[in-house]
C-alpha cells in the first residue's frame, strides 16, 4: 500500500497547532496551494523540506526515502578537485566567492 503523502503532511501540520492561512503566508503560496498539497498522493522533496522547517518537524521518519544521505563527491570550484560532499550551503558560499574574485579582478584590470 502507498502511503498518501499530502495527508501524512496534513496531519503532522495539524498536530503542530499550524492553520492553512500560517502555511500558506509562511510557504509564500495561497491556500488553495496548500490545499492542492494535502490532496497530493505524491509531494516533491523540496515541498516536504520546506513545509517541515516551517512547522519544525523532522519528515525524516515519514518519508527516508528523501532523507537518504548521497556519498557523492563535489568538485571544488577553486582547485577543481574532488572533494567530499558539505553542506549545500558552503557550495553556494564557495562559487560565489570564486564569481566575486573573478569580477574584482575584472575590475582590476579596467
Amino acid at each position: 500500500m502507498q502511503k498518501h503523502h499530502g495527508q501524512i503532511v496534513e496531519i503532522l501540520v495539524r498536530k503542530k497547532g499550524f492553520s492553512i492561512t500560517e502555511l500558506a503566508q509562511h510557504s509564500d503560496v495561497s491556500r488553495s496551494v496548500v490545499y492542492q498539497w494535502f490532496n497530493r498522493k505524491e509531494l516533491n522533496a523540496d515541498i516536504i523540506h520546506r513545509i517541515g522547517r516551517i512547522v519544525d518537524h523532522d519528515f525524516s521518519k515519514e518519508f527516508p526515502e528523501y532523507y537518504q544521505k548521497k556519498n557523492s563527491d563535489i568538485i571544488d570550484p577553486r582547485s577543481g578537485e574532488m572533494r567530499p560532499n558539505q553542506n549545500r550551503v558552503n557550495i553556494w558560499k564557495d562559487k560565489y566567492i570564486v564569481l566575486l574574485e573573478q569580477y574584482i579582478q575584472l575590475l582590476s584590470a579596467e
